[in-house]
Formats: structure tokens, C-alpha cells, sequence
């Protein structure tokens, strides 16, 4: 006879506050590194843009950056969140 499967233990989907803390250094650490290769890798040139150079380096600069914003701001809002079930805002007027 065969015997009955043992039941897998699942972990939480939700991931606890210091897990995200480490995953939010890890966040900016690969944004820092992936922005310093696109410095260091796009070639010096310029782009016009309303009639002024732009370097077209900082092109991926500014679109690293728009997710480095997006991944604080994230983590604001989760902080929020978690002071709000917590019973604290955690805003100070």
C-alpha cells in the first residue's frame, strides 16, 4: 500500500516588516549598481530636447531614478499601513 503524502508546510504570503526592511536595502543596492553601470556604459553624446542638449547619459539615470522614488514611496505607504492596523498613525501633527 502506499502511504498518505505528508502535508507541506506553506509559508505566509505576506512578508513580515524586517524582511521587507532587507529587501528594500537590497531594492536600493541593485539600483545604485544598475545606475552606475548605465553611467559608466552609455556612451558621452547629446539630445536635443526643446531645442538643448541633453546628455544621453542621464536618460537612464532619470528613469532608474523614477523607480527608485516608486520603491520608497512603496515602502512609505506599507509603513503606513502597518501604523494603521497597528492602532498608531504614526503621523505627527
Amino acid at each position: 500500500m502506499r502511504e498518505k503524502p505528508q502535508p507541506v508546510e506553506r509559508k505566509s504570503l505576506k512578508s513580515t516588516g524586517s524582511d521587507l526592511d532587507r529587501k528594500y536595502w537590497v531594492a536600493m543596492a541593485l539600483y545604485a549598481i544598475l545606475a552606475a553601470l548605465a553611467w559608466f556604459t552609455v556612451g558621452e553624446g547629446a539630445i536635443f530636447v526643446h531645442g538643448k542638449p541633453v546628455e544621453l547619459r542621464l536618460l537612464p539615470l532619470i528613469v532608474i531614478g523614477g523607480l527608485a522614488l516608486r520603491t520608497v514611496l512603496a515602502r512609505q505607504a506599507d509603513k503606513i499601513r502597518r501604523g494603521g492596523e497597528n492602532g498608531g498613525g504614526g503621523t505627527g501633527s
